[in-house]
Protein backbone atom coordinates (compact mmCIF):
# COMPACT_ATOMS: atom_id res chain seq x y z
CA UNK A 1 0.00 0.00 0.00
CA UNK A 2 1.63 3.50 -0.90
CA UNK A 3 2.32 5.70 1.38
CA UNK A 4 1.51 9.36 1.20
CA UNK A 5 3.63 12.03 2.57
CA UNK A 6 3.38 13.28 6.24
CA UNK A 7 1.56 17.00 6.34
CA UNK A 8 4.51 17.56 9.40
CA UNK A 9 7.68 15.98 7.89
CA UNK A 10 9.68 18.97 7.69
CA UNK A 11 8.57 20.83 11.18
CA UNK A 12 11.61 21.06 13.72
CA UNK A 13 12.05 18.71 16.24
CA UNK A 14 10.45 19.37 19.95
CA UNK A 15 12.81 20.34 22.22
CA UNK A 16 14.59 17.83 24.68
CA UNK A 17 12.02 18.68 27.68
CA UNK A 18 8.80 18.28 25.86
CA UNK A 19 10.43 15.56 23.48
CA UNK A 20 10.41 13.18 27.03
CA UNK A 21 6.65 13.93 27.22
CA UNK A 22 5.77 12.94 23.06
CA UNK A 23 5.87 9.49 21.47
CA UNK A 24 7.99 8.96 18.73
CA UNK A 25 7.36 10.98 15.60
CA UNK A 26 4.11 12.79 17.32
CA UNK A 27 4.04 16.12 15.85
CA UNK A 28 5.06 19.02 17.72
CA UNK A 29 3.41 21.57 15.35
CA UNK A 30 0.14 19.57 15.75
CA UNK A 31 -0.01 19.65 19.43
CA UNK A 32 0.33 23.77 19.31
CA UNK A 33 -2.30 23.78 16.94
CA UNK A 34 -4.72 21.87 19.60
CA UNK A 35 -3.32 24.20 22.19
CA UNK A 36 -2.03 21.03 23.94
CA UNK A 37 1.50 22.85 23.74
CA UNK A 38 2.13 26.85 23.79
CA UNK A 39 2.80 28.58 20.85
CA UNK A 40 6.62 28.27 22.31
CA UNK A 41 6.38 24.38 22.77
CA UNK A 42 6.01 24.25 26.12
CA UNK A 43 3.79 22.31 28.11
CA UNK A 44 1.79 23.03 31.57
CA UNK A 45 0.55 20.67 34.11
CA UNK A 46 -3.04 20.63 32.80
CA UNK A 47 -1.82 19.93 29.06
CA UNK A 48 1.03 17.06 30.33
CA UNK A 49 -1.84 15.62 32.27
CA UNK A 50 -4.35 15.23 29.16
CA UNK A 51 -1.16 14.36 26.73
CA UNK A 52 -0.63 11.52 28.80
CA UNK A 53 -4.19 10.18 28.82
CA UNK A 54 -4.77 10.76 25.19
CA UNK A 55 -1.22 9.40 24.34
CA UNK A 56 -1.69 6.11 26.86
CA UNK A 57 -5.17 5.48 25.10
CA UNK A 58 -3.45 5.78 21.55
CA UNK A 59 -1.69 2.62 22.31
CA UNK A 60 -4.42 0.82 22.66
CA UNK A 61 -6.46 1.98 19.45
CA UNK A 62 -4.07 1.86 16.69
CA UNK A 63 -3.36 -2.06 17.25
CA UNK A 64 -7.25 -2.39 16.34
CA UNK A 65 -6.93 0.16 13.46
CA UNK A 66 -3.79 -1.92 11.80
CA UNK A 67 -5.82 -5.26 12.43
CA UNK A 68 -8.94 -3.87 10.45
CA UNK A 69 -7.50 -2.66 7.46
CA UNK A 70 -5.29 -5.60 7.29
CA UNK A 71 -8.72 -7.12 7.59
CA UNK A 72 -10.52 -5.20 4.87
CA UNK A 73 -8.44 -2.62 3.25
CA UNK A 74 -10.15 0.28 4.93
CA UNK A 75 -10.96 1.53 8.70
CA UNK A 76 -13.41 4.22 9.69
CA UNK A 77 -13.15 5.21 13.32
CA UNK A 78 -16.29 7.38 14.94
CA UNK A 79 -15.62 9.17 17.97
CA UNK A 80 -18.43 10.05 20.32
CA UNK A 81 -18.42 13.16 22.37
CA UNK A 82 -15.23 14.30 20.61
CA UNK A 83 -15.07 17.73 22.25
CA UNK A 84 -12.52 19.78 20.87
CA UNK A 85 -11.57 16.35 18.84
CA UNK A 86 -7.83 15.96 20.65
CA UNK A 87 -8.30 11.83 19.69
CA UNK A 88 -9.20 12.35 16.35
CA UNK A 89 -6.76 14.77 14.94
CA UNK A 90 -3.67 12.87 16.97
CA UNK A 91 -4.97 9.83 15.69
CA UNK A 92 -5.03 11.25 12.21
CA UNK A 93 -1.80 12.75 12.56
CA UNK A 94 0.19 9.47 13.60
CA UNK A 95 -2.07 6.50 11.75
CA UNK A 96 -4.23 7.88 8.74
CA UNK A 97 -2.26 11.05 7.28
CA UNK A 98 0.32 8.80 5.47
CA UNK A 99 -1.94 6.28 4.27
CA UNK A 100 -4.77 6.70 1.28
CA UNK A 101 -7.27 4.91 3.00
CA UNK A 102 -9.71 5.21 6.49
CA UNK A 103 -11.94 7.91 7.65
CA UNK A 104 -11.82 9.72 11.16
CA UNK A 105 -15.76 11.01 12.38
CA UNK A 106 -15.97 13.40 15.71
CA UNK A 107 -19.37 13.72 16.92
CA UNK A 108 -19.72 16.16 19.34
CA UNK A 109 -23.40 18.08 19.85
CA UNK A 110 -21.31 21.79 20.69
CA UNK A 111 -20.95 23.38 17.17
CA UNK A 112 -18.51 25.55 18.24
CA UNK A 113 -16.51 22.83 18.59
CA UNK A 114 -17.43 21.41 15.35
CA UNK A 115 -16.81 24.20 13.75
CA UNK A 116 -13.12 25.11 14.98
CA UNK A 117 -12.34 21.25 14.48
CA UNK A 118 -13.45 21.33 10.95
CA UNK A 119 -11.41 24.76 10.05
CA UNK A 120 -8.57 22.78 11.58
CA UNK A 121 -8.45 19.91 9.72
CA UNK A 122 -8.91 21.74 6.52
CA UNK A 123 -6.40 24.18 7.65
CA UNK A 124 -3.85 21.17 8.16
CA UNK A 125 -5.00 19.33 4.84
CA UNK A 126 -6.23 16.27 7.29
CA UNK A 127 -8.98 15.75 4.33
CA UNK A 128 -10.74 12.37 5.60
CA UNK A 129 -11.53 13.80 9.22
CA UNK A 130 -15.26 14.12 9.52
CA UNK A 131 -17.24 16.02 11.67
CA UNK A 132 -21.19 16.12 12.91
CA UNK A 133 -22.56 18.67 15.33
CA UNK A 134 -24.73 16.04 16.73
CA UNK A 135 -25.51 14.28 20.02
CA UNK A 136 -25.09 10.20 19.84
CA UNK A 137 -28.45 9.34 19.38
CA UNK A 138 -29.00 12.06 16.47
CA UNK A 139 -25.77 10.96 14.42
CA UNK A 140 -27.43 7.56 14.34
CA UNK A 141 -29.18 8.13 10.79
CA UNK A 142 -26.41 10.41 9.45
CA UNK A 143 -23.05 8.21 10.16
CA UNK A 144 -21.59 5.54 7.63
CA UNK A 145 -23.35 2.34 7.75
CA UNK A 146 -20.11 0.46 8.17
CA UNK A 147 -18.05 1.58 11.11
CA UNK A 148 -14.73 -0.44 12.31
CA UNK A 149 -14.17 1.19 15.53
CA UNK A 150 -16.27 3.23 17.90
CA UNK A 151 -14.13 5.25 20.88
CA UNK A 152 -16.03 7.63 23.55
CA UNK A 153 -13.84 9.33 25.95
CA UNK A 154 -14.97 10.76 28.99
CA UNK A 155 -18.57 11.00 27.01
CA UNK A 156 -20.81 11.69 30.05
CA UNK A 157 -23.24 9.53 32.22
CA UNK A 158 -25.69 8.36 29.52
CA UNK A 159 -23.88 9.65 26.26
CA UNK A 160 -21.15 6.31 26.80
CA UNK A 161 -24.36 4.31 26.47
CA UNK A 162 -25.58 5.55 23.61
CA UNK A 163 -22.35 5.11 21.94
CA UNK A 164 -22.20 1.15 22.88
CA UNK A 165 -26.19 1.73 21.30
CA UNK A 166 -24.70 2.85 18.26
CA UNK A 167 -21.58 0.66 17.94
CA UNK A 168 -23.92 -2.34 18.35
CA UNK A 169 -26.30 -0.85 15.86
CA UNK A 170 -23.39 -0.85 13.28
CA UNK A 171 -21.67 -3.96 14.89
CA UNK A 172 -18.27 -2.28 15.09
CA UNK A 173 -15.53 -4.39 15.38
CA UNK A 174 -14.02 -2.75 18.18
CA UNK A 175 -15.03 -0.34 20.87
CA UNK A 176 -13.33 1.82 23.39
CA UNK A 177 -14.47 3.17 26.13
CA UNK A 178 -13.64 5.30 28.85
CA UNK A 179 -16.66 7.01 30.96
CA UNK A 180 -17.71 9.47 32.87
CA UNK A 181 -20.07 10.93 35.67
CA UNK A 182 -22.02 7.63 35.29
CA UNK A 183 -25.66 9.42 37.36
CA UNK A 184 -28.17 8.02 36.28
CA UNK A 185 -28.17 4.13 37.80
CA UNK A 186 -27.09 5.96 41.36
CA UNK A 187 -30.17 7.96 41.10
CA UNK A 188 -32.64 5.06 40.58
CA UNK A 189 -30.30 3.20 43.84
CA UNK A 190 -30.92 6.46 45.52
CA UNK A 191 -34.99 6.21 44.63
CA UNK A 192 -35.53 3.18 45.96
CA UNK A 193 -33.33 2.86 48.78
CA UNK A 194 -35.60 2.61 51.35
CA UNK A 195 -37.13 -0.84 50.10
CA UNK A 196 -34.03 -2.77 49.28
CA UNK A 197 -32.42 -1.82 53.17
CA UNK A 198 -35.69 -3.53 53.74
CA UNK A 199 -34.98 -5.96 51.29
CA UNK A 200 -31.50 -7.43 51.77
CA UNK A 201 -28.67 -6.27 53.55
CA UNK A 202 -26.19 -5.66 50.13
CA UNK A 203 -28.13 -2.09 50.25
CA UNK A 204 -25.82 -0.83 52.73
CA UNK A 205 -23.58 -0.76 50.12
CA UNK A 206 -25.09 2.58 49.06
CA UNK A 207 -26.90 3.28 52.22
CA UNK A 208 -24.46 6.68 52.33
CA UNK A 209 -24.93 9.01 49.25
CA UNK A 210 -21.05 8.86 48.89
CA UNK A 211 -21.33 5.24 48.51
CA UNK A 212 -24.32 5.66 46.14
CA UNK A 213 -22.69 7.48 43.76
CA UNK A 214 -19.44 5.60 43.46
CA UNK A 215 -21.36 2.33 43.64
CA UNK A 216 -23.82 3.43 41.27
CA UNK A 217 -20.68 4.31 38.84
CA UNK A 218 -19.32 1.04 39.69
CA UNK A 219 -22.43 -0.80 38.99
CA UNK A 220 -23.09 1.05 35.65
CA UNK A 221 -19.78 -0.16 34.55
CA UNK A 222 -19.98 -3.75 35.48
CA UNK A 223 -23.70 -3.95 33.46
CA UNK A 224 -21.90 -2.11 30.60
CA UNK A 225 -19.27 -5.17 30.27
CA UNK A 226 -22.29 -7.64 30.53
CA UNK A 227 -24.21 -6.12 28.39
CA UNK A 228 -21.35 -6.16 25.64
CA UNK A 229 -20.41 -9.95 26.74
CA UNK A 230 -24.03 -10.79 25.87
CA UNK A 231 -23.79 -8.85 22.46
CA UNK A 232 -21.03 -11.00 21.17
CA UNK A 233 -17.63 -9.26 22.50
CA UNK A 234 -14.90 -9.83 24.43
CA UNK A 235 -14.70 -8.02 27.07
CA UNK A 236 -11.37 -5.96 28.83
CA UNK A 237 -11.47 -3.69 31.66
CA UNK A 238 -8.32 -1.93 33.11
CA UNK A 239 -7.04 1.72 34.07
CA UNK A 240 -6.03 4.09 31.33
CA UNK A 241 -3.39 5.96 33.48
CA UNK A 242 -2.49 6.36 36.42
CA UNK A 243 -4.61 7.69 39.54
CA UNK A 244 -2.80 10.30 39.53
CA UNK A 245 -3.49 11.72 36.30
CA UNK A 246 -7.42 11.24 36.66
CA UNK A 247 -10.33 10.13 38.39
CA UNK A 248 -11.69 9.03 35.45
CA UNK A 249 -9.48 6.17 34.90
CA UNK A 250 -11.40 3.09 33.86
CA UNK A 251 -10.82 1.76 30.10
CA UNK A 252 -13.11 -0.57 28.35
CA UNK A 253 -12.07 -2.28 25.05
CA UNK A 254 -14.64 -4.69 23.51
CA UNK A 255 -13.76 -7.00 20.40
CA UNK A 256 -16.07 -8.12 18.26
CA UNK A 257 -15.94 -11.96 18.25
CA UNK A 258 -19.84 -12.65 17.44
CA UNK A 259 -20.43 -15.18 20.00
CA UNK A 260 -22.96 -14.48 22.44
CA UNK A 261 -22.56 -15.21 25.75
CA UNK A 262 -26.41 -16.09 27.54
CA UNK A 263 -24.85 -16.41 30.62
CA UNK A 264 -23.31 -12.89 30.63
CA UNK A 265 -27.55 -12.12 29.35
CA UNK A 266 -28.34 -13.85 32.27
CA UNK A 267 -26.62 -11.81 34.91
CA UNK A 268 -27.22 -8.79 33.53
CA UNK A 269 -31.25 -9.35 34.08
CA UNK A 270 -30.14 -10.34 37.69
CA UNK A 271 -28.14 -7.66 38.22
CA UNK A 272 -31.38 -5.37 37.23
CA UNK A 273 -33.59 -7.14 39.19
CA UNK A 274 -31.85 -7.44 42.52
CA UNK A 275 -30.42 -4.04 42.57
CA UNK A 276 -33.63 -2.56 42.17
CA UNK A 277 -32.92 -1.06 38.56
CA UNK A 278 -35.73 -2.81 36.58
CA UNK A 279 -36.85 -0.06 35.02
CA UNK A 280 -33.52 0.58 33.34
CA UNK A 281 -34.16 -2.83 31.40
CA UNK A 282 -34.40 -0.81 28.15
CA UNK A 283 -30.79 1.15 28.90
CA UNK A 284 -28.96 -2.78 28.96
CA UNK A 285 -30.69 -3.83 26.56
CA UNK A 286 -28.88 -6.49 24.51
CA UNK A 287 -28.93 -6.99 20.72
CA UNK A 288 -31.05 -8.85 18.97
CA UNK A 289 -28.91 -9.13 15.84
Amino acid sequence: MPRRRHPFADEPPAPPEVLAELRPGQSVELLKALHILTRDGRLNQDSRRKLKQVNHLLQFIEPLLHETLQARGDVTLVDHGAGKSYLGFLLYDRFFAARPVGTVWGVEARTELVERSAALAQQLGFARMRFVAATVREAMATLPATVDVVTALHACDTATDDAIDFALQRQARSIVLVPCCQAEVAAVLRRHKALQLARTPLAELWRHPLHTREFGSQVTNVMRCLRLEASGYDVTVTELVGWEHSMKNELILARRTGRRKRSAAERLARMLDELGLAELQARFAVALT
